[in-house]
């Protein structure tokens, strides 16, 4: 009896916190998709004045998957399914708000992944995007984002507000900012000279030539 009543203690507080976090989660991955589609539509007004040939495109993949395409590039946002902890060690132990309460540092996910276009449009399977961001929320629908440079400095700790459609808004344009000012770059030539005839005999153009902002491309291979 005293193992089933430890199971109904869990069963009621922690899988009962894991539930409202993931109902959380999914609220503002729709809130997210909204902004991503109005933020298409402005756009798209804004520059067919402007600029020739600068093509948006707002997608969405389902229930956890949705994709922004402004000219070279794409953000892809995917919701995790699952909920998280941190580990012991993690910053946000440092706070006052999760230690007064524990369960505030469960959490769900959104990561943020930039692709090229090119590698989406032309299913080049070998190529890598840039997870640049995540975006944490928990049980009160509170949040810190963590990713590279001016993103990962945006919400840092855990806020004092609700996430909401004007922080959202913030994030998707400093993912964009920042996505546009990371370029591709060609990688040291010495790196990628020797091609042997075997590769070009055996590999389709889509398998041996590996692309991400990370590495520029690189010829790559591996025996099956």
């Amino acid at each position: 009896m005293k193992n089933e009543a430890e199971i109904l203690k869990l069963l009621k507080e922690k899988s009962a916190t894991k539930q409202l976090i993931y109902r959380n989660t999914k609220e503002v991955f729709d809130d997210l998709v909204i902004s991503l589609k109005s933020k298409e539509k402005s756009l798209t007004s804004l520059l067919k004045n402007e600029v020739e040939n600068v093509e948006l495109e707002f997608k969405s993949n389902g229930l956890f998957d949705v994709q922004l395409k402004f000219a070279g590039d794409t953000l892809l946002f995917h919701m995790h399914s699952n909920i998280f902890d941190f580990p012991p060690t993690h910053e946000i132990f440092k706070s006052k708000y999760i230690n007064s309460d524990k369960k505030r540092s469960f959490c769900g996910v959104i990561n943020i992944y930039n692709f090229l276009s090119d590698s989406l449009k032309y299913n080049r399977l070998n190529d890598e995007g840039v997870l640049i961001g995540r975006i944490f929320i928990n049980k009160e629908k509170k949040f810190f984002v963590e990713g590279d440079e001016d993103l990962g400095s945006l919400f840092k700790e855990f806020s004092k507000k609700e996430i909401n459609s004007e922080s959202i808004e913030e994030i998707i344009n400093a993912c964009m900012i920042f996505t546009l000012n990371f370029d591709l770059c060609s990688p040291n030539f010495n790196d990628v000279r020797l091609v042997s005839v075997h590769h070009l005999l055996t590999m389709s153009m889509n398998q041996k030539i590996k692309t991400s902002k990370r590495l520029g491309y690189q010829l790559s291979y591996h025996e099956k």
